[in-house]
């Protein structure tokens, strides 16, 4: 088997170490920003964070947008919210009923809850708050809901069209918007109920927050954040100049030793994966994109390539081993059906199913032919992302032998967003919500946007995912979304219809100074927020005393 280093870009130094001093220069200008000290330093101000850990949400802070879907909303609080081991516990609520139908949900709040403006947060809040997500055409589904409804001043009635298991997510993700302040700019300005507020954002460089002494659970040790938005490298740079205390870094660069900074790894079930369109060429269009591979439309390609795989390789080739081999798109999570985990680097299986399905090399030119039809297509791919740049290159090099030719492509997502449905694409997904397996499988919505995009349709599947989302508790979904993966004779598993081919799970990789402790580590979910402040109300500079404060 090949080695791979595909992942060992050329780092762009001089155009980073500009980024850097020019952020460096935004906060030495902000007054209010206390001066911060070296690493190590005895007279470094315990009360302040400098973090470069992603991107910025661009369409602003609002949840009723999708903000804080990938992690904790951070100036929100919400109904629920995730323990360190993902158990559900309350947050906002203090109880809640679901009706025998399984279509209303009855939630009672705490009655002494303050927005950082001092305004009460009441069950018109939170009734608001849903009713404005679900008709805001944003990131959030609750198309399934009719209406919140308050039902007492500290109570909501919640009223589903039909019964649905993954609302309890909804209730642990969409942070709670003030209804008196809530318009179309708010996500600039937010004002919220959680542990932090907002001071200032300078939109493309930085974000300044501080502790909300308004906040109802425990007061955070850390009373200053500022977020750097600089690329992996940057952040990298910086973690080496000492002038943050926790970055996220690339994969390949976690393994480099720097003074005063521990590597911090965690679990994800944030994947990457390859898109197959599993419906033969026509001439017909879907929102004017062209339809179908006939390639990728044979099962016995798509499964081929899903044994062919060495999915160890790749986390070793590609992520320096910081990641796990994935076979489906919940790894790690409770629902993840292991049955799927198949053996994978096996050419010779994969062999047997290309020559069953009548595949062969008619003509001696090295790549398989079936009715006047060579076994190649186009794999796209995001041009400006490395990592899945360097993936689709290794799977390319491991299915060669094999005899099917897989061609690259980097594009920009306008250009494989026209012919997603034609065209396979190494795409990234992870959610915590199971919710995201109906958006990636399911008939109905196929073609909505990123939704199945490959345009995959299988009955049983359709009834497993719809009695998933039916059930009675998670606990009994569990059983159906397994079932969705395989239930012993089809699912999307490779051993099944295999309308993926995922890849790897990344472990998320954070360079954090070797005195500050973040606590537990959860299993994170896909990269975009900042997943890993979920618990920041825990993390202090060791050796400094944890305030008081009502903990939950």
């Amino acid at each position: 088997m090949t080695t791979f280093s595909y992942a060992k870009k050329r780092h762009k130094w001089q155009a980073g170490l500009i980024q850097f001093l020019v952020l460096l220069l935004l906060i030495s200008c902000d007054q209010s920003q206390p001066q911060q000290e070296k690493q190590g330093s005895d007279t470094a101000r315990p009360d302040t964070l400098v973090l470069a850990i992603g991107g910025e949400e661009e369409q602003g802070y609002d949840p009723t947008m999708g903000w804080g879907r990938y992690g904790a909303p951070l100036f929100q609080s919400t109904l629920l919210r995730y323990n360190d081991a993902l158990e559900i516990e309350y947050d906002l609520a203090t109880a809640y009923t679901v009706s025998n139908d399984r279509r209303t949900w009855q939630i009672e709040i705490r009655n002494d809850v303050l927005f950082s403006d001092g305004k009460p947060l009441t069950a018109h809040d939170v009734a608001y708050t849903f009713n404005t997500a679900k008709n805001a055409g944003g990131r959030v589904d609750l198309s399934y809901m009719d209406q919140a409804m308050t039902t007492g001043e500290h109570s909501i009635a919640f009223h589903l069209s039909k019964p649905r298991s993954t609302f309890i997510h909804q209730l642990r993700t969409l942070g709670i918007v003030p209804k008196h302040v809530h318009s179309k700019s708010y996500g600039r300005t937010p004002i919220g109920s959680g542990p932090y507020k907002m001071v200032r954002w300078d939109e493309g460089q930085q974000l300044i927050v501080e502790a909300n002494p308004l906040y109802y659970g425990k007061q955070p040790a850390l009373k200053r954040l500022v977020f750097l938005f600089l690329d992996p490298d940057t952040a990298f740079a910086a973690a080496q100049a000492g002038t943050v205390q926790i970055a996220a870094v690339p994969q390949i660069l976690a393994d480099k030793k720097v003074t005063g900074m521990r590597l911090v790894r965690a679990t994800s079930v944030d994947n990457r994966g390859i898109m197959f369109p599993c419906q033969k060429a026509d001439h017909q269009d879907l929102n004017s994109s062209p339809v179908g591979n006939d390639v990728t439309a044979d099962r016995a390609i798509r499964q081929a390539i899903n044994y062919a795989i060495d999915r160890q390789a790749l986390v070793k080739g590609v992520l320096n081993g910081f990641g796990t081999p994935a076979y489906g798109s919940v790894s790690h999570m409770e629902w993840e059906e292991k049955a799927t985990r198949i053996q994978d680097n096996n050419l010779k299986k994969a062999a047997a199913l290309l020559k069953e399905a009548g595949w062969q090399d008619q003509d001696q030119d090295g790549i398989l032919d079936k009715d006047g039809l060579a076994a190649e297509f186009t794999l796209l791919y995001p041009a400006d992302r490395v990592i899945r740049q360097s993936l689709a290159l290794a799977v390319a090099d491991m299915v060669a032998p094999l005899g099917i030719r897989i061609k690259l492509s980097g594009k920009s997502w306008d250009e494989i967003r026209k012919v997603q449905h034609a065209q396979a694409v190494l795409f990234g997904w992870g959610s915590y919500d199971p919710t995201e397996m109906y958006h990636l499988y399911h008939s109905q919505v196929a073609g909505q946007g990123y939704f199945n995009p490959g345009l995959y349709r299988n009955p049983t599947v359709d009834s497993n995912l719809e009695q998933a989302l039916a059930a009675a508790h998670p606990k009994e979904a569990a059983r159906f979304w397994k079932a969705v993966q395989w239930d012993g004779s089809t699912g999307v598993g490779s051993q099944g219809d295999a309308p993926w081919a995922w890849l790897v799970n990344l472990d998320h990789t954070y360079l954090v100074n070797q005195d500050l402790d973040i606590g537990t580590t959860r299993v994170e979910p896909h990269g975009h927020g900042w997943p890993i402040t979920a618990n920041i109300v825990n993390w202090h500079w060791r050796g400094q005393k944890e305030q008081e404060g009502e903990d939950l």
